[in-house]
């Protein structure tokens, strides 16, 4: 135990005296599968990616059980003091990744490895205008004027007295500390 905290205490030492240190913004930015993070990390995000995830996990576990059976299905004592030893490990294991080739197929036909593909949703806005006259909108051209300073103003300004008052709002705002 003392040499292993030894060995991974000075393997951390050389590579604090070794490497090179010239941290930039660039460096210090967080990796997340070659995408630049940009935005609030509060985001919406897609179950599916854990359940992949998740499968891959299992499927990486259950081979480590398969690595002993194949180092005590090997020796070749055990199969010769009976035979039938070989052949229950055989069919064990036979039945092990039966298993777990059924759970792939169940997640495989359930549609959690499939890729997320967008659902292009048609919005209803509830009212009793048909699509065809919103279609007919977004087909027409429409002249695009260039912006100027200069007034275009056809109709002439004239000063206008308001006649009335505008009434007084007896409305007031009351702003309250919100209890915490």
């Amino acid at each position: 135990m003392i040499m292993g905290i030894m060995l991974v205490s000075l393997t951390l030492l050389i590579s604090r005296i070794v490497a090179p240190r010239k941290p930039n913004p660039e460096k210090l930015l967080s990796y997340e599968c070659g995408e630049d993070p940009t935005g609030n990390s509060w985001i919406q995000f897609n179950s599916r990616f854990y359940v992949i995830a998740l499968v891959f996990l299992l499927f990486d576990v259950e081979l480590v059980f398969i690595f002993p059976w194949a180092t005590i299905f090997s020796q070749e004592v055990l199969i010769n003091a009976d035979p039938r030893w070989g052949w229950l490990t055989l069919t064990e294991m036979f039945i092990f990744v039966g298993i777990l080739i059924l759970g792939l197929v169940y997640v495989w036909r359930k549609g959690d490895l499939e890729w997320v593909r967008p659902n292009i949703k048609i919005p209803d806005a509830g009212t009793n205008i048909p699509m065809t006259l919103y279609d007919k909108i977004n087909e027409e051209q429409y002249k695009i004027r260039p912006f100027s300073m200069e007034s275009n103003l056809t109709v002439p300004v004239t000063d206008v007295k308001p006649t009335m008052e505008a009434p007084k709002s007896t409305f007031k705002p009351t702003f309250r500390k919100p209890k915490v």
